[in-house]
């Protein structure tokens, strides 16, 4: 986990602006930094780089790295580095570290584009050929891993963090206000539904792709992995066989590191796998860390207590507080180079400032469980959808009398109440955009904008899920998790981002994701036996999660006065409005969530200066 940067221009860049771009990614990469420079083609490039040493700690793995007459800037990790190593080396090639970098770059000298697709990581790079004048970008195919470019006049900027790109072009990027409303009235998820940030100017390099900037022409982009659905006949015992290996693998893999590791345990049954598998499958003694809210609504502690005596590991819990909120949003904020987009994450963050405090440099955590078993709560009424045609009505019957018994208690968004919702009306998507139009209204020139989703998938539910994991959660939360872990140089691994465990679940009939009343029904059963059933078998989805009142005392005047100060917010957004929320009733989820996006956008515009 490091931070890059580079620039192609006509012209070399200032001292001061390289000095000033390393010094906004010495939290990334504390460790080591370094530069590379040279006129290709007429064109001057750069790459920058700050090292987190997590693999081959040893100084011949810094970076930029040199090989085969390439150099190499690169963030992340190949986790499968050494197969790929033993197959290069079949192959003749010699290594002079025992660093995944040089793999990476050894696999793109054999294999060229071609060597991306035998890689199993998360990363994004650059790579200069002298030789031939080009210049390649690449991103992992999940994007777990920024990488931002900004075309500036003649000169192309490329880095990890906005803040970056804005050292390096000697300018900040001018704020996307459309953004800011969309987020406002619709919420986060259709805030990456398209190629846009938070600034007008910057581009995130998209994921599972390869931009190559040749030395005459135009720049080319070309797609390496894309999730297909293609279901084939199987049974139940062989799908759970499959996803029991695969997690084994994928778990083993994330735990490669030259430096200790710890775990995020939340009490749900994602993070409780993963690390079970490690303390009972793999036989590690495992550190976990977790975030304990007091709000009964979020509260996981008894499920968390049951999951650290199951495993015997060390435990270190955080609680939530008001105390030092907004100073804590500021400093956030200013690193995320964004709002904090929902309070899991805002919470999340004080998981990795304990794991830095405690000495570790990488963290396992459960992001995209949700996304690729069925997670939310509107999984389990469209997999009854698709169902309702392969079953006689009372199989169905009984079907839709588990939801009841199980999640169906739980629902509190009015428009997921009804199991037949989406027998009746597969298209329906207002329980995403839930009470839109009241947020909308409280700007001062309203948002609207239709509900898109691509169409990646024949089925519903799959449909639905592919779209979760590509454009509207897992990009935010990667996003998120990324800024939170490097803020205190921490490296956050994610094993149900695993390409095996990912394309085989493509394979597996819907029919197979759900039964017995539970959603996640693979993943729970992968961790029967080293999973207490109190955590395993428990039906209420909680997760990393609190009320934003758990954060903030609204009835302290400090707490208003800063709220309603002015600002650039209130060019957009009407202070009655805010009044009246600070006024009223927050039981509601939705408001509570609402509330907190007003405070991190508010923050957000603060420090911009604009809307």
């Amino acid at each position: 986990m490091c931070g890059i940067a580079g620039a192609i221009g006509p012209a070399p860049l200032a001292p001061d602006r390289l000095r000033d771009a390393l010094a906004t990614m010495a939290r990334r990469g504390p460790d080591a930094h370094g530069e590379w420079r040279g006129e290709i083609g007429g064109r001057h490039v750069t790459l920058l780089h700050t090292r987190l040493s997590i693999i081959d700690l040893d100084a011949a793995a810094n970076q930029p790295f040199e090989r085969d007459g390439r150099v190499l800037t690169y963030n992340g990790e190949i986790y499968n580095y050494l197969e790929v190593r033993a197959e290069l080396a079949a192959l003749g090639r010699t290594f002079r570290t025992k660093s995944d970098t040089e793999v990476l770059l050894a696999a793109l000298s054999e294999w060229g584009a071609e060597g991306l697709k035998k890689l199993e990581g998360m990363w994004a790079f650059a790579v200069v050929d002298p030789k031939s004048g080009e210049v390649w970008l690449s991103r992992d195919r999940f994007g777990e891993k920024p990488l931002y470019t900004w075309q500036l006049g003649d000169t192309f900027y490329f880095a990890s963090e906005v803040k970056t790109l804005a050292a390096l072009a000697g300018r900040w990027p001018k704020v996307d206000g459309e953004q800011i409303r969309r987020y406002l009235a619709q919420g986060y998820k259709p805030l990456l539904k398209r190629p846009r940030g938070w600034f007008l100017e910057i581009e995130e390099h998209p994921a599972a792709t390869l931009t190559v900037i040749p030395a005459v022409g135009d720049p080319t982009r070309t797609t390496f992995w894309r999730p297909l659905f293609q279901p084939r006949d199987m049974s139940y015992d062989d799908a759970l066989a499959g996803v029991r290996d695969r997690l084994m693998t994928a778990v083993d893999l994330r735990m490669r590191a030259d430096v200790p590791l710890a775990f995020c345990l939340s009490g749900g049954v994602d993070s409780s796998t993963l690390a079970a598998i490690a303390a009972k499958r793999l036989g590690r003694h495992i550190h976990c860390f977790s975030v304990v809210d007091d709000d009964e609504r979020y509260d996981e502690s008894a499920n968390i207590a049951d999951m650290v005596a199951a495993l015997g590991c060390d435990h270190h819990v955080v609680r939530t507080s008001t105390e030092g909120f907004f100073e804590r949003l500021d400093d956030l904020t200013r690193y995320h180079d964004a709002p904090v987009i929902t309070i899991s994450y805002y919470m999340h963050s004080f998981l990795s400032e304990a794991i830095a405090d405690a000495g570790y440099k990488v963290s396992i955590s459960g992001t995209a469980a949700d996304e690729i078993f069925t997670g939310y709560y509107d999984h389990y009424p469209m997999w009854l959808a698709g169902r309702r045609a392969d079953v006689d009505d009372a199989t169905f019957a009984g079907l839709v009398a588990d939801w009841r018994a199980g999640p169906g208690r739980f629902v509190n968004n009015p428009m997921l109440q009804d199991p037949m919702r989406f027998v009746r009306t597969p298209d329906a998507r207002d329980h995403i955009l839930l009470d839109s139009e009241l947020f909308s209204s409280f700007l001062t020139a309203p948002f609207t904008e239709p509900w898109e989703e691509a169409a990646l998938a024949p089925e519903l539910l799959r449909n639905r899920m592919l779209n979760e994991l590509l454009y509207e959660a897992v990009p935010i939360i990667l996003h998120d998790d990324d800024r939170n872990s490097m803020r205190y140089s921490v490296e956050n691994r994610s094993p149900f981002l695993d390409t095996d465990l990912v394309d085989f679940l493509l394979t597996v009939p819907s029919r197979h994701l759900i039964g017995d009343g539970y959603a996640k029904k693979l993943l729970r059963d992968a961790g029967d036996g080293i999973v207490p059933d109190t955590v395993r078998l428990d039906k209420r989805k909680r997760g990393f999660n609190a009320s934003i009142l758990s954060v903030i005392d609204r009835n302290d005047p400090a707490t208003r006065d800063r709220l309603l100060a002015d600002g650039p917010i209130f060019d957009i957004f009407r202070r009655d409005a805010v009044e009246g929320f600070l006024n009223g009733d927050l039981t509601s989820n939705s408001f509570s969530k609402f509330l907190f996006s007003f405070v991190a956008a508010k923050t957000f515009l603060d420090q911009q200066g604009a809307a």
